[in-house]
């Protein structure tokens, strides 16, 4: 009998874009549209609400930490994929994970859809934990048919990139306009009925699956299961019942939460790959491969650095020293967030093919330094769009250029590095490698968020050119380490072919 990894995907409309793929890859796409509707919505609005007066709806933060917010927002939602990938693995299974974190972030936006000051830190934290679940496991799902076929799976992740970016270029569209021309709560609502829509759909697609994810990949003795979540339930008792009485009492700020979100970011990864390299499964040449992909991620997160400052500081250069008139109507600061999704649509398929074509001559670690290249020169490039702006404001095409240049990094990077994950994993360990990953943008998500306050204390040409040029030496020091990198991850060049 036919397993459902082989089951052809049904005639119609999902059958030409998706061919080649099982009959549940639609179903994930429309519920991971959905997410991408919420993720980018969310960083389309949020830095500038934190930001806002309080007198025009805002929340009244300072141009700084409201960076610092944004920042932490996005590192803690890659964050939460380390114990999401693992809960996904051990306890929940990759199917239920899915369930339960798209409906902690359909939670969270209608909890920010509430105009009261409490609803922000609360409704931020339950789209953290649900895109904590619901990321890794859905990761694990796609690239499942492929495990062992390198260039395919690269080839369906970059297409699953690219279809999820449909909603990602609605949703600063949508979200923005309701949030900054009606009101803010309102932006917010919006995304809370789109994720509770992709919630639907899961549910009425559940049957194609069959057993596919339904049970975990390694899962937890039913004894160890009861030990760890009682711990985990007293720690978490316990930090809330500290945040709240602390908050109550105004002993704990929000900065104060920033500033211990940054310092865990940097304790975390050197704990999580020592606890990696301690799996019993690992043979030497599973930590030879691990080592080295450690190293690409340590580049990577140079890259999430200038990367997740998208949605502030470069928002804040469009508020600020970007002309937005047409005809009298001022664009929305939001919409360029929909920049990002445009580009990967029009160049993911472009990508995808190429990699294919390519093959091992042009491997991971080449893609990791082009990808760093890329996101320093877009900064660059900025450095002199803001020493322009000294004299007026520039014109769109400077930040659009930008975004173009951090796409071609993100499509060379993201995708790539997710599939390489899924390689370099010993069985039943994808979920929590795929979460060293998120870990890894998540360092870099939160530096670039805490150190986002920097642009207000240095001219904004020396903050890009600073950024810029430090992305662009950690590509170069990934092309000078080739070898070594290709010996440990088993990408080896091709023979060029004439």
């Amino acid at each position: 009998m036919a397993s459902v990894l082989d089951r052809p995907v049904r005639p119609g409309v999902a059958g030409r874009l998706f061919r080649g793929q099982p009959a549940w890859f639609s179903t994930l796409f429309w519920m991971d549209m959905w997410e991408r509707f919420s993720f980018y919505g969310m960083t389309a609005i949020l830095y500038l609400y934190a930001s806002a007066p309080v007198a025009d709806g805002g929340f009244g933060m300072p141009a700084g930490s409201a960076a610092a917010l944004f920042g932490t927002y996005m590192s803690l939602v890659f964050l939460a994929a380390l114990p999401g990938g693992w809960l996904a693995d051990r306890v929940l299974g990759t199917r239920r994970a899915v369930v339960y974190g798209g409906a902690g972030i359909a939670a969270g936006h209608a909890v920010l859809s509430l105009p009261a000051r409490w609803s922000l830190y609360l409704g931020l934290l339950l789209v953290i934990v649900g895109t904590g679940l619901l990321k890794p496991a859905m990761a694990t799902l796609v690239t499942s048919p492929h495990r062992d076929d390198d260039r395919r799976r690269e080839a369906a992740m970059s297409i699953f990139y690219m279809s999820i970016q449909l909603s990602a270029l609605l949703a600063p569209v949508v979200v923005g306009l309701l949030a900054e021309k009606v009101a803010w709560h309102l932006g917010f609502g919006a995304a809370a009925v789109g994720m509770t829509a992709g919630l639907i759909v899961y549910a009425a697609g559940a049957r194609r699956f069959g057993d596919l994810g339904l049970r975990p990949a390694a899962p937890l003795p039913p004894d160890r299961r009861r030990v760890l979540g009682r711990r985990a339930g007293t720690v978490v008792g316990v930090v809330g019942l500290v945040l709240v009485m602390g908050g109550a009492s105004g002993v704990i700020h929000i900065e104060h939460v920033l500033m211990a979100s940054g310092l865990l970011l940097l304790v975390l990864p050197v704990g999580y790959i020592l606890a990696l390299r301690r799996i019993p499964a690992l043979t030497h040449a599973d930590r030879g491969r691990l080592g080295a992909f450690v190293v690409l991620l340590a580049g990577s997160s140079v890259f999430w650095l200038l990367y997740a400052q998208g949605g502030s500081v470069l928002a804040m250069f469009a508020q600020q020293h970007t002309d937005r008139d047409i005809a009298g109507w001022t664009v929305p600061v939001s919409w360029f967030q929909s920049a990002h999704p445009f580009f990967i649509l029009v160049l993911a398929p472009m990508f995808a093919t190429l990699w294919l074509r390519l093959g091992a001559r042009v491997d991971v670690p080449v893609k990791f330094a082009g990808a760093l290249v890329c996101v320093g020169a877009s900064w660059l490039l900025l450095a002199v769009a803001a020493r322009l702006a000294t004299g007026g404001d520039v014109s769109p095409g400077w930040l659009l250029t930008a975004f173009l240049l951090q796409v071609c990094g993100e499509l060379a990077l993201a995708p790539v590095g997710l599939s390489l994950a899924v390689k370099v994993a010993p069985p039943g360990y994808t979920s929590q490698y795929l979460g060293l990953f998120w870990l890894f943008a998540a360092v870099g998500a939160g530096l670039g968020g805490q150190l986002a306050r920097l642009a207000g204390s240095l001219s904004l040409p020396a903050y890009f050119l600073l950024f810029g040029g430090l992305a662009t030496a950690v590509g170069v020091v990934l092309a000078g380490a080739l070898r070594w990198l290709r010996r440990h991850v088993g990408d080896a060049p091709a023979p060029a072919t004439h």
